[in-house]
């Protein structure tokens, strides 16, 4: 693998970090697992100057739970270790589902969560779910920090509301309160090793049997990971029987309009977006034991 010349900087701080963005403008990327930075470079698809790599930054590498805040995970938090995390999946199983349907088990081993919404990709896994459970990015810029619901973080194709010289330092995803539950699943050609060809998340809301809040957020079909709002109208306020999750589905296929590409065409994208809007609420209701309520 041949690289273009680059210049390769490690920032022991925040501060330092943020400086040497700002100093050296548009040329400049931040790197932490490399898996979003480095292949497109080598494809000559990404150009960079400059590389800053925020790896020997401490503090960034962490995952909290506290019962008032939720789920907190560092910028440097490695994707395996999401997924193979207990404490996630004591907590909020469907973050650890996310995290594990994106590529493989060694880009895993290397890449973040942070970095997967960072890169910005319409087929992106770990979105829909963060999004679903009104997730919060954490943002260190060179005058003050600040937080960015990740419901408004994507502005298109690997773009971000993210200014020139911020960086994310971390997420925090809300508690699962009573009654609520969450799943993401994701359709792709080989399981997690392909991008999706459509990924839904599932957020629900329970009393008993009827669900009372709803948000369905779809992947891949869209330039940026989109709300179901037509879907979550069909489940609000209704017992989710077969036949009601069946409707909601289709009322998704409302909500976006997918393009054809290599992967598959937007006919089937949006077939699709029925099938697996229905597979992720059910999935999501099994945390919740819907067996006990229907």
């Amino acid at each position: 693998m041949v690289l273009p010349k680059f210049e390769y900087l490690t920032p022991a701080t925040l501060e330092e970090a943020t400086m040497l963005l700002s100093e050296l403008g548009s040329g400049a990327k931040i790197m932490a697992g490399g898996t979003d930075i480095i292949p497109p470079m080598r494809d000559k698809v990404l150009k960079a100057d400059y590389l800053i790599d925020i790896k020997h930054i401490p503090g960034l590498e962490y995952i909290t739970y506290d019962e008032k805040d939720g789920l907190k995970i560092g910028a440097l938090t490695k994707l395996y270790d999401i997924q193979t995390s207990n404490l996630v999946k004591e907590k909020n199983p469907s973050v650890a589902q996310a995290a594990k349907y994106v590529a493989s088990t060694q880009i895993r081993n290397k890449g973040t969560m942070v970095g997967n919404i960072c890169n910005a990709s319409p087929s992106c896994d770990t979105a829909p779910i963060l999004i679903a459970q009104n997730a919060a990015v954490q943002v260190h810029g060179p005058e003050n920090d600040r937080v960015i619901p990740a419901g408004s973080f994507f502005k298109g194709v690997k773009k971000t509301w993210l200014e020139p010289n911020e960086i994310v330092t971390g997420l925090v995803i809300p508690p699962l309160g009573e009654g609520e539950c969450a799943a993401y699943i994701k359709h792709s050609v080989r399981k997690a090793m392909d991008l999706a060809i459509v990924g839904v998340a599932a957020w629900l809301k329970m009393d008993g049997a009827v669900c009372v809040d709803a948000r369905i957020v779809l992947g891949a079909v869209a330039i940026t990971p989109v709300r179901a709002p037509s879907a979550e109208k069909v489940l609000i306020g209704k017992e989710l029987t077969d036949d009601v999750i069946a409707e909601a589905g289709i009322a998704a296929m409302s909500d976006c309009k997918p393009i054809s590409d290599v992967r598959a065409s937007a006919e089937y994208r949006h077939d699709m977006v029925r099938v697996f809007t229905k597979r992720a609420v059910k999935k999501a209701l099994e945390g919740y034991g819907e067996e006990d309520h229907i």
